[in-house]
């Protein structure tokens, strides 16, 4: 008989958490004017919120924080995650930040200017702001089967030739670079192939533009480039890693992902030029180079947490897991992005609360009852998110209405993923019921998401 499947860790030591009454939980949501980014996380019992700083480290990298040295400039921990990152990438030139979006402010400042394009699949919320916030254009070339969540093919987060070429042919001279996020999180943590890796540095090597990865899950990526890709099965992570950077000319990370740390992000390029013209913004905006806006102990579990999530077992136990929470899911006849991403199930609201009017926020909704039924902590990836057109200033409604249940790395066992999976199917079951939605009462001008105040609409 086979072996069942096992986590690839055991358990050291534990965190107790709570649950809460239904009234408890209408009382807190209702405080936090229905987005669940203002509620207190004491007030959450299992929070799938994201998977970004809430990830456990292993015991080597809390070892690792002891020995960080904490100097100005030039800290040792600084060149020993320069080193990793390196042997990883190829890449010469690192600037550590404090977190991914750092990283984009720091090397969009020199990068980014007012009428710019630039192309990618489907930029996350962040990137997407940098760009509208510098009065450039975030121009999205996901293929199109993405927006079909019921089809299942390997590579949904893939940038579209197509698209991208008609990009390059009519707006060149306004396009600074192209941007391939991997794996592709605004179209439900969806991974990238190597072959369509290729055909992007091709195109862009014909319009001779440089290539950019928003690398916050390059790891999981790998994995799948691995277990669904031809030609892969025998390479390992680290080996797919490095072969998907050759095809870029740098990075942004935040590290709180695939780094399996706290806090921490990072730039790297092979580019002299994009490294001298960043630099300047690094000290202005995080600090002095050596550490951005790190601490060497977090460089040094930075370090290790790179080494260690490029390996193929450590990878494997964290997308089975999603995996699990998908085929409880599919138990229930819950609609979610097909196939199951690296790090979060999608579940598609618009399917889900089909009576709930997209201007009423289907995924919002669906994301506020899940938490008053059983304390869990989801977030929307969808029409609240998408912000308003900058030039219009109407909601956009064109894209995919989710709510994204993350599963944070090494936090939860599968008895959590039963639980989520039982409390979403309780709201399924009477979904019949839900016909009104939320409605906004106040909003900031960009990344809305993390600060809006909402109402139950006709309320």
């Amino acid at each position: 008989m086979e072996l069942p499947f096992a986590e690839s860790w055991k358990i050291k030591m534990v965190e107790p958490i709570r649950k809460s009454t239904r009234e408890e939980r209408e009382r807190w949501i209702k405080e936090a004017n229905y987005n669940v980014f203002q509620l207190k996380a004491e007030n959450v019992y299992i929070d799938c919120i994201t998977d970004s700083g809430t990830g456990a480290m292993s015991d080597r990298q809390w070892a690792a924080l002891m020995l960080g040295d904490e100097s100005y400039a030039g800290a040792t921990s600084f060149f020993k995650l320069k080193e990793v990152i390196t042997r990883l990438t190829g890449f010469e030139y690192v600037i550590p930040t404090h977190q991914g979006r750092a990283a984009e402010n720091v090397l969009f400042s020199y990068l980014v200017h007012e009428g710019d394009i630039v192309p990618g699949n489907s930029h996350f919320d962040t990137t997407k702001g940098h760009i509208e916030g510098r009065h450039a254009t975030a121009l999205d070339c996901t293929i199109d089967e993405a927006k079909d969540t019921q089809l299942e093919i390997p590579f949904k987060g893939n940038v579209d030739p197509k698209k991208l070429e008609k990009a390059l042919a009519e707006h060149a001279d306004k396009i600074p670079f192209i941007i391939v996020t991997i794996t592709n999180n605004t179209a439900g943590g969806q991974p990238v192939s190597m072959q369509n890796l290729r055909e992007v540095r091709a195109i862009a090597d014909k319009y001779k533009k440089p290539v950019l990865f928003d690398s916050a899950r390059f790891a999981e990526n790998a994995y799948f480039i691995k277990t669904r890709e031809k030609g892969y099965a025998d390479k390992t992570i680290k080996e797919i890693a490095r072969e998907m950077f050759d095809l870029a000319d740098g990075m942004t990370m935040s590290a709180k992902k695939d780094g399996i740390v706290n806090m921490g992000g990072f730039i790297a390029t092979r580019r002299e030029d994009w490294y001298e013209g960043a630099k300047g913004y690094c000290i202005q905006y995080e600090g002095y180079l050596t550490y951005g806006g790190m601490n060497g102990r977090d460089m040094n579990a930075l370090a290790v947490g790179l080494d260690e999530n490029t390996e193929f077992d450590n990878l494997e136990t964290r997308i089975k897991q999603v995996e699990y929470l998908a085929k409880r899911l599919d138990e229930f006849g819950i609609p979610y992005q097909r196939p199951a991403g690296g790090h979060a199930i999608f579940v598609d609201a618009s399917k889900v609360l089909t009576h709930v009017p997209k201007e009423e926020f289907p995924a919002q909704t669906l994301t506020v009852e899940l938490y008053l039924e059983a304390g869990i902590r989801g977030c929307e990836i969808g029409y609240i998110l998408a912000d308003r057109d900058p030039v219009t200033r109407e909601n956009r409604f064109g894209g995919l209405d989710l709510l994204r249940l993350c599963v944070p790395r090494r936090v939860y066992t599968n008895n959590h993923m039963d639980v989520i999976a039982v409390a979403l199917k309780n709201v399924f079951d009477r979904r019949e019921q839900i016909t009104r939605g939320m409605e906004i009462v106040w909003e900031a001008e960009l990344l809305r998401h993390f600060t809006v105040k909402l109402k139950p609409a006709g309320k």
